[in-house]
């Protein structure tokens, strides 16, 4: 009777040292990955003036994408039907 007592004290034992440092590993992950956005979002600051001369020419081309991409949409849902 001792000796399953002692087994189960070294399962509860174990059990909580396992469950204790998945906590602390979790734990330490989400504050490396909050530091590593928190860094990015810096460096992101930093680079964007460059950036801004560009971002004007990329809207231009996004919106003209969106209409072709709307009209062959417009034009493949017609030949679907059979219109």
């Amino acid at each position: 009777m001792e000796q399953q007592t002692d087994l189960i004290a070294e399962a509860i034992t174990l059990t909580l040292f396992g469950m204790g440092f998945v906590f602390l590993f979790l734990t330490l992950l989400v504050f490396v990955t909050k530091l590593m956005s928190v860094v990015i979002q810096k460096m992101n600051k930093q680079s964007s003036p460059k950036d801004d001369v560009h971002h004007s020419d990329n809207l231009s081309l996004k919106d003209e994408m969106d209409e072709e991409a709307k009209f062959v949409i417009e034009q493949a849902i017609k030949m679907h039907r059979g219109a």
